[in-house]
């Protein structure tokens, strides 16, 4: 059986790293831009002194400033030779992240109209196989940083309030979310799809509003600064427009990004949310990605609808998190938190249809959403207190089927299985 994992691999090598971004400049096409830059790599930039810094920002351009982390910009490789020289700066490659969806064989047919517009997963989260629509997460925001969203499906338009490309060469930021992938359509639709017309799906918390940043191409791999920059956007947003934001990645690395570092302990700082995928190198043990693997993210396992021990069983191919720290109940960097259906998780795509695909990706909305209706419920809550509910929850509904499952807070389910309970909005 051919495994394909599109989690992981920091992509170090100036040749390797990929570079296929929309979004053009004035008359110049897509092809064009990318054309033109396609023999050039992301660094990221550190001078000792402010005045360095400031001729080379000015000389080569200036993508990101991250402060005393450095900025970044897109440079040749004749040019990148020569940042190396300079004495007084520290010049590395960005790395790339990809999207954490799990492959086995072909992908399965786009349907016009949904097999069941509670799926599985939204069955298992809700207790209750017999339910028939969801609801919940109203005065939510929840930013699904991805490859875009296809933002006019029928399911998912209502709900649609921001709309960026983080991806573009020309520009850090602009208008436009357009998802020629699918994964970012799929991942928002397990976060709040609404039913559409009433022939639809539904996902977790369908009153949440969706801020579609899209940070990944559609080939489903981006730069780390991009992320990074998105994470702090979404942060900086919700705080100046006093709203609850829910960041949720279902992308990652299997080596730690300090910018996304960076960013992800910054908007926790600043009251957001982060929840992220663990990835899709399981079964071992420490095989947990980045920003997964993050303490302060929520690292979210994949379930398969398999019952096993008297519940769901963790899927195979869903990472697992340090062995060294199982069975503290406490979260270090490189533990799974908790576990959430990821195995044949059927959603929105980006031609107005639906599609099932597995991943720890598709985990990831399920609690996502979960965590926008608890704070809908509760929105005087902090962050924090929104997390510490997460965890109660699963502690309550263990896990203990799959490789490295057992009783309590393990390296494969972490605390367990968070779900819907009675009285949540």
């Amino acid at each position: 059986m051919k495994r394909k994992k599109l989690f992981g691999g920091v992509v170090l090598s100036a040749a390797l790293v990929l570079s296929v971004f929309s979004g053009s400049a004035g008359a110049v096409s897509e092809e064009a831009n990318k054309d033109k830059n396609s023999d050039k790599v992301r660094v990221l930039i550190q001078a000792e002194e402010l005045s360095a810094k400031s001729v080379f920002a000015q000389k080569f351009g200036q993508r990101h400033d991250f402060g005393k982390l450095g900025f970044t910009t897109d440079v040749t490789k004749e040019q990148l030779k020569e940042l190396q020289k300079a004495s007084s700066l520290n010049v590395s490659l960005v790395e790339t992240l990809s999207i954490a969806e799990y492959e086995k064989g072909k992908r399965s047919k786009v349907l016009a109209v949904p097999s069941d517009s509670t799926p599985w997963g939204i069955e298992a989260i809700y207790q209750d196989p017999s339910i028939q629509a969801t609801s919940g997460g109203a005065g939510i925001r929840v930013a699904v940083l991805d490859t875009g969203v296809y933002t006019n499906h029928p399911d998912l338009s209502a709900n649609v309030e921001q709309c960026y490309n983080f991806t573009s060469w020309w520009s850090p930021v602009v208008n436009g979310c357009n998802d020629g992938h699918g994964h970012g359509t799929h991942v928002a639709g397990s976060v709040l799809a609404n039913g559409g017309n009433g022939s639809g799906i539904y996902g977790v918390a369908p009153e949440a509003k969706l801020w579609a940043y899209k940070v990944l191409s559609d080939s489903g791999s981006g730069y780390a600064d991009d992320i990074a920059y998105a994470i702090r956007y979404a942060a900086d947003q919700a705080n100046s427009q006093g709203e609850n934001v829910v960041i949720s990645m279902s992308l990652g690395s299997a080596t730690e990004s300090s910018l996304i570092s960076n960013a992800v302990e910054y908007a926790t700082q600043n009251g957001a949310l982060v929840v992220a995928a663990a990835g899709n190198s399981g079964p071992d043990p420490d095989t947990i990605g980045y920003p997964g693997g993050l303490k302060e993210a929520v690292g979210v396992a994949a379930l398969e609808n398999v019952q096993e021990n008297g519940n769901y069983r963790v899927v195979y191919f869903s990472s697992r998190g340090n062995p060294d720290t199982a069975g503290d109940y406490v979260i270090q960097d490189r533990d799974v938190e908790v576990a959430a259906p990821g195995a044949a998780i059927e959603s929105t795509w980006n031609n107005g249809g639906y599609r099932s695909i597995s991943g720890t990706s598709m985990a990831t909305p399920h609690i996502s959403g979960l965590a926008a209706k608890i704070w809908a419920t509760h929105p005087s809550w902090s962050n924090d207190q929104v997390r510490a509910e997460l965890q109660q929850r699963a502690q309550a509904n263990d896990i203990q089927g799959g490789d490295s499952a057992g009783a309590g807070d393990d390296i494969a389910a972490g605390f367990g299985f968070p779900t819907v309970q009675a009285g949540d909005n």
